[in-house]
């Protein structure tokens, strides 16, 4: 173990980056989980990643108002047909969330099949590259987050499908550029999981405490021991959120 690794000048702003996902995703994925379309996020990820890859492209810069505008656009464009084919079709709904995953991935894949790095930049957008995010490029994040996490808790009582869509659409595309499609899957599902059966007073404030955990305990393991961090968090989401859940069984929170 390389306990030297623990810098926090590296860490630091990954554990921020942890912590701003949590705030959305938790709760984001208590909806997810309750409405029962548990692949919406890995479609829509997959969407804003598609996006990200075509503005690429374009040889536009990493990070820029042209990337920022496609992804978000391929993303809100996808939500607002999944939001029709829930009124329109709702019987096949996570049939057509299924179909437009495999199709965003496969248009990803025949947009890089030509690109020398494309492997590598497929590789950063599923497992993210969560270690190399600084604290400027967290304060954007911070206030979209905040604006998200305001219109949520605000409009709780009034809350659409079509408003639940556009939240969700606008929080995972800026996930996933920060932390990549598998760790916003994971940070979605698996805390939502654990706290399924949890009083619903509770429920929020334990899931915060299980992402903010295995994130800070994925990092620490992922640096001193030189693993991948992104895949090391899902792990450690995982683990952490199988411990929780069973605690929370056995004392019929």
């Amino acid at each position: 173990m390389n306990w030297s690794a623990l810098d926090i000048g590296i860490l630091g702003p990954a554990f921020l980056a942890g912590l701003l996902v949590v705030a959305t995703h938790v709760p984001l994925g208590q909806r997810v989980l309750a409405r029962g379309i548990i692949f919406l996020d890995l479609a829509v990820a997959q969407v804003a990643g598609l996006g990200i890859i075509a503005a690429h492209s374009f040889d536009w810069e990493p990070g820029g108002w042209q990337v920022q505008a496609v992804a978000f656009s391929a993303a809100i464009l996808s939500v607002l047909f999944l939001n029709y084919s829930e009124k329109r079709w709702p019987q096949i709904q996570e049939a057509l969330i299924g179909s437009l995953f495999v199709l965003a991935s496969s248009g990803g894949i025949l947009l890089l099949s030509t690109n020398p790095h494309g492997g590598e930049h497929l590789k950063e957008l599923l497992i993210g590259q969560i270690l190399w995010v600084n604290y400027a490029q967290l304060l954007p994040v911070a206030i979209l987050y905040a604006i998200i996490l305001g219109l949520w808790f605000t409009m709780r009582q009034r809350r659409a499908s079509l408003h639940f869509y556009l939240l969700f659409a606008l929080a995972i595309t800026t996930s996933v550029q920060l932390v990549g499609i598998y760790l916003v899957f994971a940070t979605l599902i698996l805390p939502a999981l654990a706290i399924r059966n949890v009083a619903v007073g509770k429920a929020l404030w334990y899931g915060y405490a299980l992402g903010v955990s295995a994130y800070l305990f994925g990092l620490v393991l992922a640096a001193v021991l030189d693993m991948p961090a992104g895949a090391m968090v899902v792990y450690t989401l995982a683990i952490v959120a199988l411990a929780g859940g069973r605690v929370w069984r056995q004392q019929k929170i």
